[in-house]
């Protein structure tokens, strides 16, 4: 089995570039069988309220809404951050495909010993 990876990421569409860039890597780690996860946080936590990542950063760049398709056909997950979710008050239960109220915990139970691969946006 390929290595974990884990993609942070602190911003939502305010750098729809950053998003993407963030996306492209999750993306790109899922669809080899990397077991995936994105920790959300900050405005992050709105792109998994549907219908809300909507943006596409730059000419050329893919939409959001195609990269989020793939990472949940890849089998990417997310973790929202619950102080996060709590403060923007976003409905818990109604979020994507792939994507749970959890923080820093569950993050490193799901990493678990053998580590992962982090990237940071």
């Amino acid at each position: 089995m390929n290595g974990k990876a884990v993609i942070n990421l602190a911003t939502g569409l305010e750098d729809p570039e950053r998003v993407t860039v963030a996306f492209l890597t999750g993306v790109a780690a899922a669809e080899q069988g990397r077991p995936t996860v994105m920790f959300l946080s900050k405005e992050a936590v709105r792109l998994v309220v549907p219908g809300a990542a909507v943006a596409t950063a730059c000419e050329g760049c893919p939409p959001l809404a195609d990269l989020l398709e793939r990472y949940r056909k890849a089998g990417g997950r997310y973790f929202a951050c619950p102080i996060c979710v709590n403060a923007k008050k976003l409905d818990a239960g109604a979020l994507v495909d792939g994507a749970e109220v959890a923080g820093t915990v569950p993050l490193w139970e799901w990493i678990g010993d053998e580590g992962a691969t982090t990237f940071s946006f």
